[in-house]
């Protein structure tokens, strides 16, 4: 079969999204229709907002499906008059059944880490919070239990010690592009040979990928510095490490922080303390060290960097971040 007679349903949401099937479509593949998330109001307008994927789509006269639920019957039927030969997901919700199954040569995933470490939502962010020396994406066949299928391909790259969680994902999505179209390849002209992620399994633990929500994003200054560092670098630039300034019986100040460096140094602070000299360094203690702040973002204000943040900040002995 040639590949612009391959019937192709591809699925996802956000601009990691969007990388893939734009390959997909200018190499010339069958893209017969896309699912992506219902419109949701965004901001402080509530204005509808189209996700990544819906506006490609839009852009590119493709049909599109927006379904509330996976397993509404009109879905189903709609989906089934699409008369896919393969379905790619890519960054979209758990399907049931009904949908993954439905195709003739089945529904792969591109995952963006090394299966089977980093299952589930987050795998980006954990791979960086985690202090990883290097990540991939994988593409695996959808089975049953979430991101445990078997895997098809693997690409794999370093993650360097000043990358962010912006960088690798970036990194990712252009190898995203690249991998999903050397796994529909390798599909059309029988040259794969899935591998059960059982096999795979090394005998350190399986590091997990959940969802990430506010609360984790709290940094603990009782920590180490290459471990607190790691994970402002991990949820740098969104969703964004926080903390709260605390100052005598002022009310705390959420603060967003985004870029540092670390220094590991002997002292006698407690964690959280603050120090700085008022014009281009704001250190904060740690149990090891100290964390030196490069660019933060106070609630209700823009993101700075140091110098300006210091700039017009009123600073104090007594000031700590908890």
């Amino acid at each position: 079969m040639e590949k612009k007679d391959l019937r192709i349903v591809y699925m996802g949401t956000p601009d990691f999204a969007v990388e893939s099937l734009r390959c997909l479509v200018e190499g010339g593949y069958n893209v017969v229709g896309v699912i992506t998330m219902p419109d949701k109001p965004a901001g402080r307008g509530h204005k509808i907002q189209f996700s990544p994927i819906k506006q490609y789509a839009l852009d590119n006269n493709l049909p599109l499906l927006q379904p509330e639920r996976l397993k509404d019957e009109d879905f189903i039927e709609a989906l089934r008059e699409w008369k896919a030969d393969l379905q790619i997901v890519v960054a979209f919700r758990m399907l049931p059944e009904v949908v993954w199954a439905m195709p003739r040569l089945g529904t792969f995933n591109l995952h963006a880490s090394l299966l089977p470490q980093y299952r589930g939502a987050a795998p980006i962010n954990w791979a960086v919070i985690n202090g990883e020396t290097e990540t991939g994406i994988t593409t695996f066949f959808l089975q049953h239990e979430i991101d445990t299928g078997k895997v098809i391909q693997q690409v794999r790259i370093p993650i360097a010690d000043t990358d962010n969680v912006e960088v690798v994902h970036d990194k990712l999505m252009m190898l995203g592009g690249k991998l999903v179209v050397e796994t529909v390849d390798a599909i059309l002209e029988d040259r794969i040979r899935p591998i059960p992620q059982e096999e795979m399994i090394q005998p350190d633990e399986l590091r997990p990928a959940p969802k990430i929500f506010k609360e984790t994003c709290r940094i603990d200054w009782t920590g180490k510095v290459k471990q607190i560092y790691d994970f402002i670098r991990g949820l740098s630039p969104y969703p964004a490490a926080w903390t709260e300034l605390h100052n005598d019986n002022e009310a705390p100040l959420m603060l967003k922080i985004f870029e540092t460096e670390k220094i590991i140094k002997d002292h006698s602070f407690n964690a959280g303390t603050l120090i700085t000299d008022g014009k281009n360094n704001l250190q904060i203690a740690v149990t090891d060290g100290f964390i030196s702040i490069k660019s933060l973002q106070l609630a209700g204000k823009k993101r700075l960097g140091i110098e300006e943040f210091l700039r017009g900040f009123k600073y104090s002995e007594k000031m700590r971040v908890i």
